[in-house]
């Protein structure tokens, strides 16, 4: 990831794809089961389905449980904004319509597999980030910039695993 010089304001995104030697049916099983997310991330502890939903739909939610050494532990509330079946999931972080981010996963055929990307954008609500930069507001771009590169770090490290799921590796 190069410098940008973005501010947390930018709402600045990271996206990561990767080619699977697998169908997108196989693809979306995986991205689709919000418990597999929790076995590939570093920062993300646990989910569970809320209001007794059991898989993904526009308006469902889930609580996850996350632990970042900067951070320390917090829970959050995410809200299903798309579910587009096997194409695209998406879901907004804390809030649907000022989320502390937005994350989605994008599922596409191409050749005889499929073309997976990880997307995520911060804010434009408040997160813990925010606090970060009230505490050292001549840093915000270091800082934004930081947290950038860990959820690229983060994005290809979970594509890899989904990676090596769907094409029977793991």
């Amino acid at each position: 990831m190069e410098w940008t010089g973005q501010r947390y304001a930018d709402t600045p995104t990271v996206a990561v794809e990767t080619y699977i030697e697998a169908p997108p049916a196989r693809v979306w099983e995986l991205v689709s089961d919000i418990h597999l997310l929790p076995r590939l991330s570093s920062e993300l502890r646990s989910v569970e389905w809320l209001d007794g939903a059991t898989g993904p739909a526009v308006g469902n939610t889930f609580a996850g449980d996350n632990e970042h050494d900067a951070f320390g532990e917090w829970r959050t509330t995410s809200y299903i904004t798309e579910c587009e079946p096997p194409h695209r999931l998406t879901w907004a972080v804390t809030d649907p319509e000022e989320p502390t981010a937005t994350w989605r996963f994008t599922v596409r055929p191409e050749g005889s597999g499929t073309v997976l990307e990880q997307w995520v954008r911060m804010g434009p609500g408040r997160s813990g980030l925010s606090v970060a930069i009230e505490q050292m507001p001549d840093k915000e771009q270091k800082i934004v910039f930081v947290r950038l590169r860990e959820f690229e770090a983060g994005i290809t490290a979970n594509l890899a695993a989904i990676k090596d799921l769907a094409e029977g590796r793991a």
